[in-house]
């Protein structure tokens, strides 16, 4: 099935990507973002937070944005 993935870490893209059905939010996040932590990220379905054991459903949107930004000065 498809979905449409937003990454807004770094420069940022959006891609639709074909996953396999019963996919949740955290393998996808493991799969698409590998060194970054859940915790570090702002990850929405369809504009509203997600839980980690969320299943994907098709024409889903997911984001992921960085809540922490390297080298920021706080």
């Amino acid at each position: 099935m498809k979905i449409l993935c937003l990454n807004n870490d770094g420069g940022g893209f959006a891609d639709y990507v074909e996953i396999a059905e019963g996919t949740t939010v955290q393998a996808f996040f493991a799969e698409r973002v590998p060194h970054g932590k859940p915790q570090d990220y702002l990850i929405r379905v369809n504009r509203q937070p997600a839980a980690a054991d969320q299943v994907l459903q098709a024409d889903d949107r997911i984001s992921f944005t960085p809540t922490k930004i390297e080298g920021a000065i706080a």
